[in-house]
């Protein structure tokens, strides 16, 4: 097949078209974007805000809400643009620009999640060490760390996926330039970036997933040892949830990115990354966030401060 020139702009097929149905979820897709990029920032505000929030664990819970919102920013925009406009197209440049963001905040928040759950599991399991084994330099490196394990895979995969020959097809059957469609078009033999990408997957999925059931198995072995109803059933709730939304966006990632080329479907792909790029990320204010007390009550002093400003 002919090749084309990588200064030719890529086609986005999308999610989706112009019907009655899909005018609908595409207001179902604003309105998630718009409650994520909220709920977010309502939770930078509050921890920025309230020193009562000045602690490693809600450190954490900032990080996750920055995360979430920059992955909302870097994809829902572009849909609207082209589902509006009916301009599809993206450059090459921004397109690695989007593998690049996408992969950062995607990766970054796979560990830092596992950092969250040695968080909690520091908490429950020895309270009474919890300033030595989760002191703010060591909150501050699993942030660091987060950030650049993403970035670091990110730049990887962005660069080595431009870096192929496309054939003359150059539509991305996708709402957005992910790695794995994108190489669907290449003409070169692609099977050593694959495997690299795999064994990539293992380190960005399978080991923090892994540590992250570590750490509720021991927290809900310390749990079952609680003497008291109230808090064993107060405790299973809160790891029920965690491990719910934890589950949906690993599972999404690893069935995207983990699954053999001969079982790939394109529309089960878009499917499963509006999951842990659009849905996912109203949930974790609300499961990680929003049902905490203690951020409740930062909430409650807060809107009594602006009646109190209003009222003045």
């Amino acid at each position: 097949m002919e090749n084309w020139n990588l200064t030719s702009d890529f086609i986005l097929l999308g999610l989706l078209n112009h019907t009655g149905p899909h005018l609908f979820l595409f207001v179902m897709v604003l309105t998630t974007a718009f409650s994520s990029l909220v709920g977010n920032a309502l939770m930078l505000l509050l921890i920025l805000l309230d020193p009562q929030l000045h602690r490693p664990m809600y450190f954490l819970l900032s990080q996750l809400s920055l995360m979430d919102m920059m992955l909302v920013s870097t994809i829902v925009p572009k849909i609207a643009a082209d589902y509006l406009t009916g301009r599809n197209s993206i450059s090459p440049a921004g397109c690695g620009l989007q593998i690049f963001f996408f992969l950062t905040l995607g990766g970054g928040e796979c560990f830092l999640l596992a950092a969250m759950s040695y968080d909690r599991y520091v908490a429950i399991c020895h309270p009474l060490r919890y300033p030595v084994l989760m002191s703010w330099q060591i909150c501050l490196r699993m942030i660091w760390g987060s950030w650049f394990l993403g970035a670091a895979d990110a730049l990887m995969q962005a660069a080595a996926t431009l870096t192929f020959s496309y054939c003359s097809s150059h539509e991305i059957n996708h709402f957005f330039c992910e790695a794995p469609s994108l190489v669907r078009l290449a003409c070169a033999d692609t099977s050593l970036f694959e495997s690299v990408m795999y064994i990539c997957c293992v380190l960005m999925l399978l080991v923090p997933i892994s540590l992250i059931l570590i750490s509720y198995s021991l927290i809900l072995t310390t749990v079952l040892q609680m003497r008291s109803n109230e808090a064993r059933k107060k405790a299973f709730a809160t790891c029920s949830s965690h491990l719910s939304v934890v589950g949906l966006f690993f599972g999404a990632a690893i069935f995207t990115y983990m699954r053999p080329k001969s079982y790939r479907s394109a529309n089960h792909d878009k499917i499963v990354s509006a999951i842990y790029t659009i849905f996912t990320p109203v949930l974790n204010p609300l499961i990680y966030s929003l049902r905490n007390s203690e951020v409740k009550g930062a909430l409650r002093k807060c809107m009594g401060q602006c009646v109190a400003l209003n009222s003045d």
